[in-house]
């Protein structure tokens, strides 16, 4: 790896990790940079989940006080999205590439649809039930089966799967945006330190790229966090819109 390579691949770490504490979509950043680079996507994606490690715990450290506040939510997300991950990790090794491809890119438009219409359909649900109403602080069986296939999709490739994540969360639970931003960062750095564990036995990353991509990450991740946390909630709402579209676009 030349010396610009390097370079390229820490700014790109660092990027990655700002977008994986802000609007989710870090993959779509630093995915296609690695393959561009040379890596086979496999490879490409096995380092690209290590290298990301860092970038979703300076983001966890920067959303400390959301995580804290969602109480028992953020054990039961650490809890779905670990056991997702390992059923992603174990189908991105066992399955011809590109099996979801035709499927994926659908599926994160329409969780973009969801996020961008969450308040409409919370607003109807509260006029639906009235007085009867109560304010969800914790996550239902069916929320925290969205919760699991959405880690499931994380360990497998995970471009998008923050964006799912603000979706289900959203609209499974009354929590703030902000609280769901940090347990969304959360979710993505669970999912990636369990399916990482799981591909340093059983897969073959390429080192020198993890390395430098956690650089990055680290110090993008804890700024993305700080950006996330001053978001307005509108602002952040449609500017993770536009990410699961661009993502989706560009996958189509």
């Amino acid at each position: 790896m030349t010396l610009t390579e390097a370079l390229l691949v820490v700014a790109t770490g660092l990027g990655a990790g700002v977008l994986s504490s802000t609007v989710g979509v870090a993959s779509l950043l630093s995915f296609p940079v690695l393959v561009a680079l040379g890596l086979p996507p496999v490879v490409a994606n096995v380092s690209n989940t290590l290298g990301l490690i860092p970038g979703g715990l300076g983001g966890v450290v920067g959303y400390r006080a959301e995580v804290r506040e969602a109480g028992p939510i953020a054990r039961v997300i650490v809890l779905v999205c670990a056991l997702g991950a390992v059923a992603g990790a174990a189908l991105l090794l066992g399955l011809p590439p590109g099996v979801f491809e035709a499927v994926v890119p659908w599926l994160i438009l329409f969780t973009c649809l969801l996020v961008g219409a969450q308040p409409r359909i919370a607003g109807w649900l509260r006029a639906r039930h009235g007085e009867r109403h109560v304010e969800r602080r914790h996550m239902s069986p069916v929320t925290a089966g969205f919760a699991t296939l959405t880690g499931v999709y994380g360990g497998y490739f995970g471009a998008g799967a923050g964006v799912m994540m603000v979706a289900v969360l959203g609209l499974g639970t009354d929590l703030e945006l902000r609280i769901i931003n940090g347990l969304k960062t959360l979710s993505l750095m669970v999912g990636n330190i369990v399916a990482g564990l799981v591909f340093v036995f059983v897969a073959h990353p390429r080192w020198d790229v993890v390395v430098l991509l956690a650089a990055g990450s680290l110090v993008g991740g804890y700024v993305g966090a700080r950006i996330g946390r001053k978001l307005p909630d509108a602002v952040f709402r449609w500017a993770v819109v536009a990410a699961g579209i661009t993502a989706a676009v560009l996958m189509l």
